[in-house]
């Protein structure tokens, strides 16, 4: 899902497994106050350390679901 007027993207898993529905958010990135806030992350390598990657600043991203006095400890 992508929301470019509120700069919110997120990608799911959906579909089914033999008869139990799947639903699950594997990324969710929202961009806010010139940042990027990864919201959930379920993946193996980590959305955050791809950006890192591809030359975004450690400094402009946000593992928003750390609480907030734990932050300053995870990027």
């Amino acid at each position: 899902m992508c929301n470019e007027l509120q700069d919110d993207y997120q990608i799911f898993h959906l579909g089914w497994d033999e008869d139990d529905r799947i639903h699950h958010c594997l990324v969710h990135v929202r961009l806010k106050d010139g940042k990027i806030w990864v919201e959930n992350d379920d993946t193996e390598v980590g959305i955050a350390n791809i950006l890192v990657e591809l030359g975004v600043a450690k400094a402009e991203i946000v593992l928003a679901y750390h609480a907030p006095y734990l932050r300053h400890f995870s990027y």
